[in-house]
């Protein structure tokens, strides 16, 4: 029988078009001979939607349009399942239209990447592909996941966290920053990615203005010196923290000191069509050398493992070309477009890595049920907390 395999995008993200686009393309990929395929939108306000609409890129140029074609939708737990229930619920005859029995989450960003739709779906009880909680959390806030990286001897460059009561003091902020750092610096929101709200400031008034953008994106903000001979090498990685391998890598070419979010999606998007990050200017392989491949590549599977990770991530990497070191920059838990584009160089069809990121998923859920996770315990017998108003303190 075919696994009911829930396909999982969007969401209240400032990403949240890009998942669309990495969902789409993965939809249309997966082996239907395998899978019953069923799409789940969620809106910017956190509604699920479903429908065969779902399943085609141009439907999503007039949203309000699509949804008036869609069936919006809860998932509540039954047994070893999520049974699928048309909204609004109601007293008689629930509308029971379906069930899932494996989640892919495809979504990118914050309040749906950093483990809050892996949460969701761990109280479903469900199977789902990619990192858990903790891994997606740690993925996503770029402090916490340094601080790892550095505990396991992987370089990264440092830095230091501000948040908005230092915002608010103004100039008290600017020279904290100029006696940790030398100019050129970098400046970004600590919990997002896509380069949205990234900025190189050069002098004072340039960080002044990176720190309005960074800080409207988000209350805590990271600062880290900028490498001025940069080159930038990315990596994807595809297994679990128990056995893990690399991909090809690639060297994207950007338009500026830093691989925007223009870069990304708008600038291949014009030429290419809606390929995310598959649509980017990039040289596959990377040309560096056969050591510098190999270094980098073994420094991906390690920081993969370091945090846990499951099913495919992508780790950037930056060259300080004056040094002719490596730092790694930052981990991409659910990468656009999977980074199918980098496994391909490798023989790896896009069909099969989903294949081996859903086996992932169902070898995880197995090894979970050998765990305990709750007893049975008499605490609650002799308890009283002095009535239905509560102890007298």
């Amino acid at each position: 029988m075919k696994i009911q395999l829930g396909v999982m995008f969007g969401g209240n993200s400032t990403e949240h078009e890009i998942s669309i686009i990495s969902a789409v393309q993965a939809m249309l990929s997966l082996n239907r001979e395998k899978y019953d395929v069923i799409p789940f939108y969620i809106t910017k306000d956190s509604r699920f939607y479903t429908g065969d609409a779902l399943f085609e890129i141009k439907n999503y140029k007039d949203i309000p349009a699509l949804l008036k074609t869609c069936t919006e939708v809860t998932l509540i737990k039954e047994n070893d399942v999520a049974a699928i229930y048309k909204l609004p619920l109601s007293t008689f005859g629930k509308k029971r239209i379906g069930t899932v029995e494996v989640a892919f989450p495809i979504v990118h960003g914050t309040n749906t990447e950093d483990g809050v739709l892996a949460g969701y779906i761990e109280m479903l009880g469900l199977p789902y592909v990619g990192c858990d909680v903790a891994s997606s959390a740690l993925g996503m806030d770029k402090f916490a996941m340094k601080a790892i990286f550095k505990e396991y001897g992987i370089p990264v460059l440092d830095s230091k966290i501000y948040t908005t009561p230092d915002y608010e003091s103004g100039e008290e902020l600017i020279k904290k920053i100029e006696v940790a750092f030398t100019y050129p610096v970098i400046v970004k929101p600590v919990n997002l990615g896509s380069s949205i709200g990234i900025s190189v400031a050069a002098d004072r008034e340039a960080l002044v203005k990176s720190l309005d953008t960074a800080f409207s994106f988000a209350e805590v903000v990271l600062v880290e010196r900028a490498i001025t001979n940069l080159r930038e090498i990315n990596c994807s990685v595809l297994g679990d923290r128990f056995s893990a391998e690399a991909s090809e890598c690639e060297e994207p070419v950007s338009g500026d000191e830093i691989l925007s979010f223009e870069d990304k999606y708008i600038s291949g998007a014009k030429s290419g069509g809606a390929k995310g990050m598959a649509s980017v200017k990039r040289k596959i392989p990377a040309p560096i050398s056969p050591e510098m491949r190999e270094e980098i590549r073994q420094m991906a599977v390690k920081a993969f493992k370091a945090l846990g990770c499951s099913g495919v991530s992508r780790i950037d990497f930056m060259i300080d070309c004056d040094e002719n070191k490596v730092y790694l920059n930052e981990i991409n838990t659910i990468p656009g477009s999977l980074s199918f584009y980098l496994w391909e160089p490798l023989g790896v069809k896009y069909c099969d890595l989903l294949d081996r990121m859903i086996d992932l998923a169902m070898k995880r859920q197995r090894a979970r049920a050998n765990l305990t996770f709750s007893f049975t315990s008499n605490v609650l017998s002799g308890i009283s907390l002095g009535g239905a108003k509560g102890s007298k303190m």
